[in-house]
């Protein structure tokens, strides 16, 4: 080698590995075969797994039963979507209030083991006595998001897929109850979709105002007294 060669084996930094991971991921794949469509492994934090829509109920069945992931630790969805409109992490304001025009369409991401949606459902379980997790996640169409229900292998996942329902409008089939639980019975749309503008309060009410009365000796009751006395 000349004194003008450079040797840049040197400089390449080695791919961190995580064979605990590496195993799991095997395992489950194992199990769920082709139904596994995706994957990512956080070398010493997480190991994420994206499975079809269709098998979303195998994989909850799949961890629980055969592979002793007995803890729950949530169920919610995740909306991809670029905000036409909200607040950046940047800004100070929404653009609307300060009257800026919409944001010029951004391209779509889809986090950790990829997706090919706007929605995808997202749950986190554990083995604790074995020291393992993994983050599941799947597709959801995006005209009308549906997947199958968790409840009947966690029954934690009740709640937070009525919350899912509830705020991204995701129905889980074969859910014992699924209704609201933060929002009136009547309220119209999902709220954390990110074509829900919150800036709707300001169209109608929102949800939890009080209605206010007029306090005793204040003009509303001196109008009021006037209406009476003629």
């Amino acid at each position: 080698m000349s004194s003008n060669d450079t040797d840049t084996t040197a400089d390449v930094e080695p791919v961190a590995r995580d064979e605990a991971r590496e195993q799991l991921l095997g395992t489950i794949r194992g199990y769920l075969g082709d139904a596994v469509v995706g994957s990512h492994i956080l070398p010493g934090r997480d190991l994420w797994v994206r499975v079809t829509n269709e098998a979303w109920a195998e994989a909850a069945e799949t961890v629980r039963y055969a592979m002793g992931a007995r803890y729950f630790g949530f169920l919610s969805a995740i909306d991809w979507m670029p905000s036409p409109f909200g607040r950046s992490m940047d800004s100070e304001v929404d653009r609307l209030v300060k009257g800026e025009s919409e944001k010029a369409p951004t391209a779509q991401t889809t986090g950790y083991a990829g997706g090919d949606t706007r929605f995808q459902a997202i749950a986190r379980v554990a083995n604790l006595r074995d020291g393992w997790g993994v983050t599941f996640k799947a597709d959801l169409a995006d005209d009308a998001p549906s997947i199958a229900t968790w409840t009947t292998v966690y029954a934690g996942a009740d709640w937070h897929e009525r919350e899912v329902y509830e705020m991204f409008g995701v129905e889980f089939v074969g859910h014992p109850a699924l209704r609201k639980i933060y929002l009136p019975a009547d309220f119209e749309g999902h709220p954390l979709r990110k074509d829900f503008p919150l800036l709707a309060r300001m169209v109608k009410p929102w949800p939890g105002i009080v209605d206010t009365e007029p306090m005793p000796g204040g003009d509303g009751a001196d109008d009021a007294d006037t209406k009476e006395a003629s």
